[in-house]
């Protein structure tokens, strides 16, 4: 299991968190997940991590997002 492993996912009205084993947070906004942004809230909780807890998953909208994708997005966008 890497540095990006998570532990557990929070959502509020304008963010996605993840939050990683090793004790830090990836926060994004969750504008740039339009799938998950138009989801309810029942939906949004029913998550799993998956590939060694490396990624996340919705099952009931089959979407997938890398945790270290989430962290590259962040760079290139404040870059």
């Amino acid at each position: 299991m890497n540095g990006l492993a998570g532990k557990q996912v929070h959502f509020d009205d304008h963010f996605l968190h993840v939050d990683l084993v090793d004790g830090r947070r990836i926060s994004t906004p969750m504008s740039w997940y339009p799938e998950l942004e138009q989801s309810p809230v029942k939906v949004l909780r029913d998550y799993v991590f998956i590939c060694d807890a490396t990624g996340i998953e919705w099952p009931a909208l089959d979407y997938q997002l890398s945790i270290a994708a989430m962290l590259e997005v962040t760079i290139r966008k404040i870059a």
